[in-house]
């Protein structure tokens, strides 16, 4: 199997194997605020960003009364900047973005698998913006908190790299993408098995 088609099959597996791109914290807490949460995920999932966006602007004011480092409102950030990302919206994104990744910091620590989050929903938003010197070190920063927080063998850790070697792909750095994109490979292979992604 060619290489390309062995890369197209880990992108459709780093989807299946992580959830959503929308965090949803396990936390209980407020119920309305668990239900718009809720709500908004399901229009997500049905490609429904506008429902999506509703629910997770009503998520947000629920969360502000949480106070100002809630991980709650961390999450109420990155569901509604992400999905303000998918439309488009860059600009409403960036500061949500931000702000849940300064959140993230300062409540859970530089280390949490949910800072890691974080730092790659920004990351992404700016290379979609093609800002990839502020998107390198983000994606990096998300590679080394889940290298350390869930070894480096763990698919979610796979993802990581793929984002950063994606990042040198849009840059032209071609050699330094394809070095990079060996190693996800190897570590799916390893958790799923060959068979995986040999057809």
């Amino acid at each position: 199997m060619s290489i390309h088609i062995r890369l197209s099959l880990i992108a459709v597996l780093c989807v299946m194997l992580v959830s959503a791109p929308f965090i949803v914290w396990g936390q209980t807490g407020d119920s309305t605020w668990e239900s718009y949460i809720q709500a908004g995920q399901a229009a997500c999932d049905q490609g429904n960003y506008a429902e999506a966006e509703k629910q997770w602007v009503a998520a947000l004011q629920e969360a502000e009364k949480f106070g100002p480092e809630d991980p709650r409102l961390a999450t109420s950030l990155n569901n509604l900047g992400t999905v303000y990302q998918a439309q488009w919206k860059f600009e409403e994104a960036e500061p949500l973005l931000m702000r849940a990744v300064a959140i993230d910091e300062k409540a859970l620590g530089p280390e949490h698998p949910d800072t890691a989050i974080s730092h790659s929903n920004l990351a992404v938003l700016y290379r979609y913006q093609g800002k990839y010197a502020e998107a390198e070190p983000l994606f990096k920063r998300a590679l080394a908190i889940r290298e350390k927080t869930l070894g480096p063998e763990h698919p979610d850790v796979a993802t990581c790299i793929i984002n950063l070697a994606n990042l040198y792909r849009d840059q032209g750095k071609y050699a330094e993408a394809e070095t990079l994109y060996q190693r996800p490979l190897e570590i799916l292979e390893k958790a799923l098995g060959p068979e995986h992604l040999d057809t």
